[in-house]
């Protein structure tokens, strides 16, 4: 029976001192985004009707149709995406770049 309990110890032993790894996940670049003034990155504010948007910043490279209820409407520029709720601006998202 000792032969037993001093393998099953050493097995026990020998587990525990097994390498243990892990991945980094690294948030830097989801988490920073241009500011949203003249020195950053100047896109739509909340609140700002589709008029507004398209005076302003032009027209999108690509209108996506609204979907959903309420409707959400898709606008994309080269360098951000403004997202409306029927009219009215509620996210604007910078495009990230993948380095």
């Amino acid at each position: 029976m000792s032969r037993v309990n001093t393998a099953l110890a050493a097995l026990l032993l020998g587990s525990l001192c097994a390498p243990v790894h892990a991945d980094i996940l690294l948030m830097d670049s989801v988490s920073t985004n241009p500011a949203n003034d003249a020195h950053g990155l100047l896109r739509p504010d909340k609140g700002l009707d589709m008029n507004s948007v398209k005076q302003r910043f032009g027209t999108a490279t690509e209108e996506i149709n609204w979907v959903g209820d309420p409707p959400i409407t898709r606008w994309v520029y080269p360098d951000f995406t403004v997202y409306f709720e029927s009219n009215q601006v509620i996210h604007s998202v910078v495009h990230q770049t993948m380095e």
